[in-house]
């Protein structure tokens, strides 16, 4: 379980760390804060670039937190509050299919890092060498989900959708 867990965290947070890499510093073929603020700014998120770092850091910090393993569930939480913003925002209105940019690809991120948060990172975390895997008792897991769902659901509320989109 332990090699399985390591596997899942590496590939999702890495990939997850470079996906906020992309808004944050224009890396990997991403647009920036100024790119990716002015897309945010036209589907309701003002100020753009506000949302742009917000979500850039929120990936970038994630990922990196849930490929290291290191503090918990915070990672994960932070990883499912961008997909839940993604995934009502952008996806959903596509359907399921990633063909078509629909929401598969943010629910399967934010599954994975909902069964992060209750999982824990496992034994090869930084979590595990610094002892620190106790920390993350059911209670503490539950609370990081709940603040994840609410910062996702928080993002929504205080969207303004152009007229058009409504």
């Amino acid at each position: 379980m332990n090699e399985g867990l390591f596997l899942v965290r590496l590939v999702v947070g890495s990939v997850m760390a470079a996906h906020g890499a992309q808004k944050l510093f224009g890396w990997f073929g991403g647009y920036g804060i100024a790119g990716t603020g002015g897309y945010l700014e036209s589907i309701g998120f003002r100020p753009g670039r506000l949302f742009a770092a917000a979500a850039g850091a929120s990936e970038f910090a994630g990922g990196l937190l849930i490929a290291a393993g290191f503090i918990g569930p915070v990672g994960p939480a932070l990883v499912l509050a961008t997909m839940i913003v993604a995934g009502v925002s952008v996806h959903g209105k596509h359907g399921l299919f990633a063909a078509n940019n629909g929401i598969e690809v943010p629910l399967l991120y934010a599954v994975i890092a909902a069964g992060l948060i209750f999982t824990g990172p496992g034994a090869y975390s930084v979590d595990a060498m610094i002892g620190a895997g106790s920390l993350w008792t059911p209670a503490v897991s539950w609370a990081a989900l709940i603040v994840g769902v609410f910062g996702g659901v928080a993002n929504l509320v205080v969207r303004r959708p152009l007229a058009a989109e409504v």
